[in-house]
């Protein structure tokens, strides 16, 4: 909740943000594509992090887990580096 307070935007675009981020900075310094699988995957693993760390707050203090918001939470993170890396294959497919 710090990095909203600090950037001024919602949450749901800093997913998207940090998700496109973590998908072109693994690719860029690893060099390798975004048509592999290793960019996306480090997207998807680091979101999964993030929301079981939502999941242990949310257990510690409510009790339960907000499965609904961590499913939106994963959606927004992984739209965009799904939809180039899609995009980026398709493209690798054809040439």
């Amino acid at each position: 909740m710090s990095l909203v307070a600090a950037t001024g935007l919602s949450k749901d675009a800093l997913h998207v943000y940090v998700g496109l981020a973590i998908f072109l900075g693994v690719s860029l310094l690893l060099r390798k594509p975004l048509r592999t699988l290793l960019p996306w995957l480090a997207v998807l693993c680091l979101a999964c992090a993030g929301e079981l760390l939502d999941m242990r707050d949310d257990l510690r203090l409510l009790g339960h887990w907000r499965y609904m918001a961590s499913l939106h939470d994963l959606v927004n993170t992984m739209f965009w580096p799904t939809a180039l890396a899609l995009l980026a294959r398709l493209q690798w497919l054809r040439g």
